[in-house]
This record gives structure tokens, C-alpha cells and sequence, in this order.
């Protein structure tokens, strides 16, 4: 059976309900929707969308961080916004952040309401490959995920 562990890191805002900020598996970490609160004052950023898409993926990355992991080795992504309006700006912010090749996975849905009146929460879901060597469908790579050309 396979293991699961919490992550829990300072340097992301606490979870503040029945959930942990992350789940480690044998292959895949499953990181909770971040919101833009500032983990140093617990306060959320200001109401701009350009702000809180910073500070989320900021938080994201800070769980990441605290399994060994980085943005680079994030399969998917979950967009929720407030107003689909914000898409363009969010995703400005989002393809900042982002540069690594291949992109991940990702779906954005405008929802009714977000915790604390966010105008936006990602979510994510990375591999669980730490350290210079990569599982590459079997094989192993050296220094990142490269994907395979046909």
C-alpha cells in the first residue's frame, strides 16, 4: 500500500479547514487550492488579479518547496476565478511563472464565489521525482522533465 504524507510548510498560508495544504505520494503531490494570503501577516493581498495570481503561485510554489519540489515538475493545474473577465491578466501572471516546457495540464472555470472574496485559488497536482534524476516513462533523465519527441 502505498504511503501518504502531509506537507505542511510556514511559508504558505495554514490550512484553515479540515485539509492539509499538501498530500505526498509515492508518485504525485497533490497540492490544496492557494489563496492570495500573505503567509507573514495571514492577510490577503489587495483586489487586483494581477497581485493575488502572484501570491497564489508564490504559495504554491513555497508547498512545493517543502516536498523538495518546484514549479518545473507540476503536471496540472486548476484555475478557479471570480470573474472569467480576469483570464487575460491571471494568465500573463500564470505564463510568468511557468517556463519550463512542458506546460502543465490546466483547466480555468469561473465559479460563484471564492474563500475570503479571492478573485482567484489554483490548485495543483506535481510529480513526486526529487533530486537531479527524473522517471522519464521508464527511462531515467538527468537535470529536469524533458518530454519525448516522436
Amino acid at each position: 500500500m502505498a504511503k501518504i504524507k502531509t506537507i505542511e510548510t510556514k511559508e504558505a498560508p495554514v490550512a484553515v479547514g479540515p485539509y492539509s495544504q499538501g498530500v505526498e505520494t509515492d508518485r504525485f503531490i497533490f497540492i490544496s487550492g492557494q489563496l492570495p494570503v500573505d503567509p507573514k501577516t495571514g492577510q490577503m493581498v489587495e483586489q487586483d488579479i494581477k497581485v493575488q495570481t502572484d501570491r497564489v503561485i508564490e504559495n504554491l510554489k513555497a508547498v512545493l518547496k517543502a516536498a523538495g519540489l518546484d514549479l518545473s515538475q507540476v503536471v496540472r493545474c486548476d484555475v478557479f476565478l471570480k470573474d472569467m473577465n480576469d483570464f487575460k491578466e491571471m494568465n500573463e501572471v500564470y505564463a510568468s511563472k511557468f517556463i519550463t516546457d512542458p506546460k502543465p495540464a490546466r483547466q480555468t472555470v469561473q465559479v460563484g464565489r471564492l474563500p475570503l472574496d479571492a478573485l482567484v485559488e489554483i490548485s495543483c497536482i506535481s510529480n513526486n521525482v526529487k533530486g537531479d534524476l527524473v522517471q522519464k516513462g521508464g527511462d531515467v533523465a538527468k537535470e529536469g522533465y524533458e518530454s519525448q519527441k516522436s
